[in-house]
């Protein structure tokens, strides 16, 4: 008589397979082809994932959150662009820092930069950008 197997019996052996090889492949390249062989864009915050499938998830939030907060910054700093040639056209000059934006009503208010960043104006050329603290 033969004894019944477990249906997910497969998938389990298929994935410890597929994770056993990835790990292997990993391994056996070269130090200077690992740090080359990086797919992910090059940008200023770090790639914490553990490329697990258990962590996926939760890389997969911290990725869109870090996306997120980099869209909204460009978008910041493109407002505030704006409004320094705005200000620029009818005052005949660039603001001497991004407070006076506010002040003569060209913007709402200046935008807080995200942690660990800080929103660098220079008055002599009117350009804004987000850098590292």
């Amino acid at each position: 008589m033969k004894s019944p197997s477990c249906p997910l019996t497969p998938l389990i052996v298929a994935l410890v397979i597929c994770a056993g090889c990835g790990e292997q492949q990993q391994q056996s390249a070269p130090p200077a082809a690992k740090a080359s062989s990086s797919n992910a864009p090059a940008t200023m915050f770090t790639n914490s994932s553990s490329g697990s499938p258990v962590t996926a998830p939760a890389d997969y939030l911290g990725a869109l959150g870090r996306g997120k907060e980099t869209a909204v910054k460009t978008i910041d700093v493109a407002r505030l662009t704006e409004a320094i040639q705005m200000f620029n056209v009818q005052e005949g000059r660039y603001p001497k820092d991004l407070n006076e934006l506010a002040e003569k009503k060209y913007i709402n208010q200046v935008p807080d930069a995200p942690y660990g960043l800080k929103l660098d104006y220079d008055p002599v050329s009117g350009q804004v950008k987000v850098v590292k603290l």
